[in-house]
């Protein structure tokens, strides 16, 4: 039986392209694992799936997996079925563009390949103390580097 693990993940960025931020923390029973990271020059999605993708690239054995996010892009992307229809389309959109930020998903599709998951859509910036936390992880990420408060 593959072990549960529930995540939470959040993206930041201080400008939307400019410096961006990501926070994780992964739950195992009674362990928990915050992650962080910064890029200097990004996209809040870009930073929605940098969050998701080093979560589940933190996990060393295959397990049973909840990501919650507050992320529509990312919520939407498997929820209704983007993913697929950018696969089975060539990687492109409804519309013939090329999908954005697809060498993020498709990192994100490999390192989900060994797990089973479902993703769950949080309300951002609310009363879910887990969330909250990202953020701030995502936010502390680029205050470290940058120095600077954020006003995003």
């Amino acid at each position: 039986m593959k072990q549960e693990v529930t995540i939470y993940t959040d993206g930041a960025c201080s400008g939307n392209p400019g410096p961006g931020g990501w926070g994780a923390i992964l739950m195992y029973q009674e362990q928990k694992k915050e992650l962080l990271g910064f890029e200097p020059n990004t996209t809040n999605n870009r930073m929605e799936l940098r969050a998701v993708i080093e979560a589940v690239r933190a996990l060393k054995v295959s397990c049973s997996v909840a990501i919650h996010t507050d992320s529509a892009y990312v919520c939407n992307a498997f929820h209704q079925n983007w993913l697929n229809n950018w696969q089975a389309n060539g990687w492109k959109t409804s519309s013939k563009r090329d999908v954005e930020n697809q060498d993020l998903w498709r990192e994100l599709l490999s390192v989900l390949a060994t797990h089973t998951y479902q993703f769950v859509k949080v309300k951002g910036h609310s009363d879910n103390s887990y969330n909250n936390r990202c953020d701030e992880l995502a936010r502390q990420a680029i205050k470290q580097v940058l120095g600077t408060t954020l006003n995003t």
